[in-house]
């Protein structure tokens, strides 16, 4: 186990099982030189960890406590893919940036919090360092599925 799982280990967090997508014609990342490109992780496609919520829209089904906690759920899914990929999570050498999209219902206008529960594990992860990153976080009138969020990110690799 490396160090970032044996963090993970010791904050009562493990990674769930990579979700196969629906099409060979996407993959959950890519890999160009050092920088890993995440596609879309969403909470709609499986269930989430830490009892996370799938579906609904943030501000009128959904709590944006609960949406905090989807968005922490679906950083383990990030983790998970990153690993997949690449075999170990310390190869990840800083997180770069994070886009979330949040379903939100008319008048919601705290997507920034939501996006937090992603931002605030891997900062807890990698700290300021590394883990500190460039974000944008935007309310949705619809996503895929009823997904509360979808979270796309870029992070650089050690070669």
């Amino acid at each position: 186990m490396g160090l970032i799982e044996g963090k993970l280990a010791n904050m009562g967090l493990r990674l769930p099982p990579v979700h196969p997508y629906p099409s060979p014609n996407r993959i959950p990342c890519v890999q160009v030189g050092t920088i890993l490109f995440l596609g879309g992780h969403s909470t709609a496609r499986h269930p989430l960890m830490l009892g996370a919520k799938n579906t609904g829209k943030v501000g009128l089904e959904v709590t944006e406590q609960e949406a905090c906690v989807a968005a922490r759920a679906v950083a383990l899914q990030i983790l998970a893919s990153i690993k997949a990929l690449t075999g170990d999570l310390d190869r990840v050498k800083r997180v770069i940036r994070l886009h979330g999209m949040v379903n939100s219902a008319p008048g919601f206008e705290r997507q920034f919090a939501v996006i937090d529960g992603a931002s605030d594990l891997f900062y807890e992860l990698w700290g300021p360092e590394r883990g500190a990153h460039a974000r944008s976080a935007i309310g949705v009138a619809e996503l895929p599925r009823r997904s509360i969020l979808e979270i796309v990110g870029e992070f650089e690799l050690y070669p």
